[in-house]
């Protein structure tokens, strides 16, 4: 079976027909009336514009016992480093989840490390010597222990675009399109999905490796991680990692502090301590509910009309700077946009 049977429409019909729909629809009569008068047509909005002007109600605050907040030591120059991880709300990847929040509330990655610093790929986190019986941190007791079909979940709702309406807008799905990796992409809750249609009425979805995400750190299969070694990717997009491990959150502060340390010269970028290399230190890690003075943070909901017009934008560059649009986007492409709530 080829990758032409995936093909469909292009993307800014598929992965954005809602936004363009929902965007570009209602202004057309304007614009005709107004070119039909010898009106200038304003300029097209960027993205950030976009973002920028989206009014508060399409915003989502994030609370504060879905974060993570990881200090790392300071840098050379003695200026603090915070990292804050926004964690992926149910259904996603809640097993997982429920380990890190009893690891974080062990203080168990106090005084751990940046183990890993991988070019193009991932940085990850843990313990050094989480390999040797002798010396590995104790573990919180009662950590769950996950199966591979966790790294799907099923949604009772079909997602196949042909049995909906071209107009309505999706509540509770993502906005759907294929790519070379699945044959539905979007966005659900948020977050960058991707999915399959098993059923009549139900579909099986799977958070994806974006910039940003992280992820557990596993063994071989079976072994699926207990959320005690964590990392997050600083490259281009290794989708080829979907539905083989856990996602359980993204960076939404601080990912500069992880993407710029220096790359490890051990295989796959593990420090090599023989060589020179320098593990970054751990100072804490907390549940935001546990920060004094952490900001509160929102994001675009992905289901509002600012998404939309966001969406549009990022596969259909109109702004002053770009010569011709690219007339389409890969799910990792849009990112949701975060911001500190004002």
């Amino acid at each position: 079976m080829g990758l032409q049977t995936l093909h469909s429409p292009p993307m800014h019909k598929t992965l954005i027909a809602l936004a363009a729909l929902t965007a570009a629809s209602p202004a057309l009569p304007q614009a005709s009336a107004a070119i039909a008068a010898g009106k200038a047509q304003p300029s097209p909005l960027a993205p950030s514009e976009i973002v920028a002007q989206a009014p508060k109600a399409d915003w989502t605050g994030i609370a504060a016992s879905d974060l993570l907040v990881m200090d790392l030591a300071p840098d050379a120059k003695g200026k603090p480093r915070r990292v804050v991880i926004q964690l992926m709300p149910a259904p996603f990847s809640q097993g997982w989840i429920g380990n890190i929040r009893k690891l974080a509330a062990a203080r168990f990655w106090d005084g751990t490390a940046v183990n890993r610093v991988q070019d193009n790929y991932v940085v990850q986190w843990g313990d050094p010597d989480a390999e040797d019986k002798v010396k590995a941190k104790a573990l919180p007791e009662g950590l769950a222990v996950m199966s591979e079909s966790d790294y799907n979940t099923i949604v009772r709702e079909s997602l196949d675009r042909k049995r909906r309406s071209e107009t309505s807008r999706m509540a509770n799905g993502p906005d759907l399109g294929p790519d070379a990796y699945a044959r539905f992409t979007g966005h659900h809750l948020g977050w960058p999905v991707a999915a399959e249609v098993i059923e009549e009425g139900a579909s099986r979805l799977w958070p994806v490796h974006c910039y940003g995400m992280v992820g557990v750190g596993r063994d071989l299969s079976p072994n699926t991680g207990s959320g005690a070694e964590l990392y997050v990717v600083i490259g281009h997009a290794p989708r080829h990692l979907d539905r083989n491990i856990a996602l359980v959150g993204r960076v939404i502060e601080g990912i500069e502090h992880l993407s710029s340390l220096p790359r490890g010269k051990g295989a796959l970028g593990f420090y090599d301590l023989a060589q020179g290399d320098e593990r970054t230190g751990i100072v804490s890690v907390r549940l935001g509910g546990e920060v004094k003075g952490l900001p509160a943070y929102e994001y675009l909901s992905t289901e509002s009309g600012s998404f939309a017009k966001y969406a549009d934008a990022r596969a259909n560059r109109r702004d002053a700077f770009f010569i011709r649009p690219a007339d389409g986007a890969d799910i990792c492409n849009i990112p949701v946009p975060v911001r500190k709530a004002k």
